[in-house]
């Protein structure tokens, strides 16, 4: 009876060591150090699509803020490329030039020929160079572990999927303007002096005594009705 008790309780603490669910992460729990946003040097694009052969005043508009992002953040070449067969002189890639010069673009602007997909789309004129962006380097739409399931280790840890955030992240990094704005802040602009004066002038009051009105916003009371209707609820505190 005793051998039997000792081997039983053998068995339970042999089973308390075994690692089943681990506290260890495999990866960063934070969604900001899984998936970091920095800023590198990678290749920006503009696909253009002629219309009869030549650059319609959208496509011109289109460059111009091309253009002007180069001069912000690109360095190197310009490439403008058609589809292989196609004609590299046409007048559609003059125009892209063209535009491009009259946008302030100095550097070298070469002309190249790519291999389109054979989806069925039309292909588009490419105009590319490198320069500053913010990215997401770790990819994104990755399901390494089954997220439903009881029958790994993986599951019973508790913790956030591994490509979890990368999304949001990378949606970010796409939205801001000035990649730099991630890694370094902005000088800070002169202040308003008018609404600054303003707020000074109304706390004080007329006569230079700290008897005035209060600067800060005075939100309203709304009239607030109950979801699923009925009547408006009574914020007067009166019947």
């Amino acid at each position: 009876m005793r051998l039997s008790l000792a081997a039983a309780a053998a068995a339970a603490l042999a089973g308390c060591g075994v690692p089943y669910a681990s506290s260890n992460p495999v990866f960063p729990g934070g969604f900001e150090q899984r998936h970091p946003i920095v800023v590198a040097a990678a290749p920006a694009n503009l696909d253009l699509y002629p219309v009869g052969g030549r650059l319609d005043e959208r496509s011109r508009a289109n460059v111009r803020a091309f253009a002007d992002r180069y001069r912000r953040y690109g360095s190197g070449v310009v490439m403008i490329q058609t589809p292989v067969g196609t004609n590299p002189n046409s007048i559609a890639v003059y125009e892209v030039r063209r535009a491009l010069v009259a946008a302030g673009v100095r550097g070298r602007i070469a002309v190249g020929d790519y291999l389109p997909t054979n989806d069925g789309s039309a292909p588009p004129v490419r105009v590319s160079f490198t320069g500053l962006k913010a990215i997401v380097p770790t990819p994104c739409g990755q399901w390494p572990e089954d997220l439903a399931s009881g029958s790994s280790v993986e599951g019973w840890k508790n913790e956030p999927y591994s490509n979890f955030g990368c999304g949001t992240q990378s949606t970010i990094a796409a939205q801001v303007d000035d990649p730099r704005d991630f890694v370094q802040p902005r000088e800070l602009g002169p202040s308003d002096v008018v609404m600054r004066t303003r707020a000074i002038e109304l706390l004080r009051g007329e006569d230079g005594v700290r008897n005035g009105q209060d600067p800060s916003t005075d939100w309203k009371n709304a009239v607030l009705t109950p979801i699923g209707g009925g009547l408006p609820t009574n914020t007067s505190g009166t019947e």
